[in-house]
């Protein structure tokens, strides 16, 4: 009978770790999106990467994905209200915070995608270009995407003359001669330098 390595070192269990990524950081208008996803080990989801360089059909299959396996997920935002009066960079790590204290099981590490992350009560550490390269942070930036994707399709309803269900908001060339031709509306971030223009205050 074998005897036990009395001096071997105790098998640690594996940390619960969330990936942690964002949307909508540099666009003009619109709510900027968190999402935090606990993968299931044993449930693997095939085709996770950059939601920048899926097909949006692709991302939305893949979102469908994400919620029916994770072990958690959790997607949250900071408004426009909230990009004006914080700053863009500070209103992107509350949503990252809310998304992460949203998970239905605690994380105990926070992967988060860039090289900036928020302040959490779990340990957190970024990784540059995490979208691509870490499975849990493909997932958020899926979820962070296709959920403010969704919000931009319902803010095209209010405020069609914006065609923000192309642009998503971004300053295309399309959105500022919009932007030009009707002047801003109220989801349109006035902190940023082109709605500045307009003159208007945050």
């Amino acid at each position: 009978m074998e005897q036990p390595d009395l001096f071997a070192a105790p098998i640690q269990p594996a940390l619960i770790t969330a990936g942690v990524d964002e949307a909508g950081r540099g666009p003009l208008a619109g709510a900027v999106y968190a999402a935090a996803v606990i993968l299931h080990p044993d449930r693997p989801i095939d085709g996770l990467a950059d939601s920048k360089v899926l097909k949006a059909a692709t991302r939305e299959a893949l979102a469908v994905q994400i919620k029916e396996h994770a072990l958690a997920w959790c997607i949250a935002s900071a408004s426009v209200d909230e990009i004006d009066t914080l700053n863009i960079l500070r209103a992107t790590m509350l949503a990252m915070q809310r998304a992460v204290q949203g998970l239905s099981t605690p994380a105990q590490l926070a992967l988060v995608d860039g090289n900036q992350a928020p302040k959490l009560t779990c340990t957190v550490q970024t990784v540059i270009k995490g979208d691509a390269l870490v499975p849990a942070i493909s997932a958020a930036s899926i979820l962070a995407k296709t959920a403010r994707d969704a919000d931009l399709v319902r803010l095209h309803a209010l405020y069609p003359q914006y065609a923000f269900d192309q642009h998503k908001g971004y300053g295309t060339a399309l959105h500022l001669q919009l932007l030009r031709e009707h002047g801003p509306c109220a989801e349109h971030r006035r902190s940023f330098a082109p709605i500045k223009a307009f003159g208007l205050t945050p």
